[in-house]
């Protein structure tokens, strides 16, 4: 498999958009397997992040602001939502309250 270089453009990161589910269903969680997932947490702070694969994660408790590199756009998440990272995203957390989640990396 041969590595694309990397858009200039400055809408090159345009289309990874991170998808928040506010509050999914128990029956949802239990079919995804969440509980069976590793568990991550973070205190307060900013981090800089580079997802290497997609990321699905449940936040238990936390709220978060995302920053995506080279986009003006910003992303909220918190406890009780679930979210997919696209793969190849860089983007800064800004973790307001200390996160703690369940997540999952697309091997593919």
């Amino acid at each position: 498999m041969a590595a694309a270089a990397e858009s200039t453009s400055s809408d090159s990161s345009s289309n990874l958009r991170i998808i928040v589910q506010a509050n999914p269903s128990e029956s949802q969680l239990s079919d995804l397997g969440i509980k069976s997932w590793p568990k991550w947490g973070c205190s307060p702070g900013k981090y800089q992040l580079k997802f290497d694969a997609e990321e699905t994660c449940y936040l238990v408790k936390g709220k978060v602001k995302v920053y995506p590199k080279g986009s003006t756009e910003l992303v909220e998440f918190g406890a009780g939502d679930l979210v997919i990272i696209p793969k190849g995203l860089s983007c800064t957390w800004d973790v307001s309250v200390a996160v703690d989640k369940y997540y999952k990396f697309d091997s593919s």
